[in-house]
């Protein structure tokens, strides 16, 4: 029996010696100290051997485990080391490649949605007005026959700043209608425009912020009608949401701006010019 230690051992290091790459060494570490390996065998006959005949034979054994677990554990630094070396000649990095593109952030929703509100109405005919934030009270209240009565005036839904040197007091802008009346004062007739933009009330609750965003549409020429409105609308509703079949209902209702005024239901609870209302079968 030990003449077949003595050749496990012998050939176990030369074998190891001779691996040439770590996928080799490793498939001879399980061949040898393996649950089912040669070595490992070799301990488990052990016990059919007697008291101080077992006790030299395992002493043996042990030594040869421990000699072939150092000749492994060298191995594999070796080899590691040899294939490190192998990679460090053969993957270069080209410095002057281009940097791979790095993404910083991408486009906020909102940002998003008025790319594609511009968009829809731009085809319609209708270009982008801009106007100021901080507006003054003519623009955002007079020209829009807003009267000095009105609730809308009142600190408890607009925002006031610091009079100016005129004494007049300038407002954070309350809509975005103050950009149609600048537009209206100049550009030439007639007049498509939209105005996209922030406006500001002081209205802060569950469904309310102190800011949002708001977009209105106008269109002054000497044939346009509210059918022209109606159709408008439709075909921006078909082409925002992508769907043709989207139904759309109009209504009468109350604006004290506007003579005659009407609201706009959308979505597949309507029918016969009624729409579905809660979880029910009511119609309205």
């Amino acid at each position: 029996m030990m003449a077949d230690y003595q050749n496990l051992h012998k050939q176990a290091l030369a074998d190891i010696t001779a691996a040439q790459d770590s996928n080799q060494l490793e498939s001879l570490r399980v061949s040898l100290l393996g649950k089912k390996g040669s070595l490992t065998e070799m301990m488990k006959s052990l016990a059919s051997l007697e008291g101080e005949e077992r006790r030299a034979q395992g002493k043996n054994l042990n030594i040869i485990k421990e000699e072939i677990a150092d000749a492994l554990s060298s191995r594999k630094n070796h080899l590691e080391e040899a294939e490190l070396e192998q990679r460090l000649l053969t993957e270069t990095l080209d410095v002057t490649m281009p940097a791979r593109p790095w993404q910083v952030g991408r486009m906020h929703p909102i940002s998003q949605t008025i790319d594609e509100l511009v968009a829809i109405f731009g085809q319609m005919g209708f270009s982008v007005a801009e106007g100021p934030e901080i507006e003054d009270d003519f623009h955002n209240f007079t020209a829009l026959n807003i009267p000095p009565s009105h609730p809308a005036r009142q600190m408890h839904d607009t925002f006031y700043l610091q009079p100016a040197a005129d004494g007049s007091v300038p407002v954070l802008r309350t809509h975005t209608s103050p950009v149609q009346i600048r537009a209206l004062k100049s550009q030439e007739k007639p007049v498509a425009v939209i105005a996209p933009g922030r406006t500001y009330r002081s209205d802060s609750d569950q469904t309310h912020t102190p800011m949002f965003h708001q977009i209105e549409g106008m269109r002054i020429d000497k044939h346009t009608h509210m059918g022209h409105l109606k159709g408008c609308l439709i075909d921006f509703i078909h082409a925002f949401f992508e769907d043709d079949s989207i139904p759309v209902r109009f209504r009468a209702s109350h604006f004290p701006f506007t003579e005659p005024s009407a609201e706009l239901d959308i979505g597949y609870g309507i029918k016969d010019g009624m729409i579905k209302v809660g979880g029910g079968d009511k119609w309205l």
